[in-house]
């Protein structure tokens, strides 16, 4: 049986991001924590050790820092939305679900956040 997808994760990848609809959070960046699921194509006969036969992951962590450092956000959703579209533009991939939560919002709880799925 041959291998036709894999799965690549980045988890609680921490940013800082200017992020929030209230005005006590304008201006002052929060820490979100990201995480990114996504199923491409590979190789299925899994030959040669070489970058250049899989997608490159580190472009997901990079951009995600560049997209963060171009602008603010009012909400998580549409967070996700800009990291699903940096993904989404790469052929190899299948689907992709982007995660971000705000650990430092609420003190009896761990976290707040939201997660998209897309889905060629």
């Amino acid at each position: 049986m041959p291998i036709t997808s894999a799965r690549i994760l980045l988890e609680n990848f921490a940013v800082n991001v200017d992020i929030g609809i209230h005005e006590f959070e304008r201006g002052q960046p929060q820490r979100v924590l990201v995480s990114v699921e996504m199923e491409v194509d590979v190789d299925p006969t899994g030959a040669g050790d070489d970058i250049e036969r899989v997608l490159d992951y580190d472009f997901v962590r990079t951009e995600i820092l560049e997209l963060v450092k171009a602008r603010r956000f009012n909400l998580q959703e549409t967070f996700c939305h800009a990291i699903i579209r940096i993904i989404a533009e790469r052929s190899a991939v299948r689907w992709v679900r982007a995660t971000t939560r705000k650990p430092d919002v609420y003190e009896d709880c761990e976290a707040v956040g939201f997660s998209l799925l897309y889905e060629r």
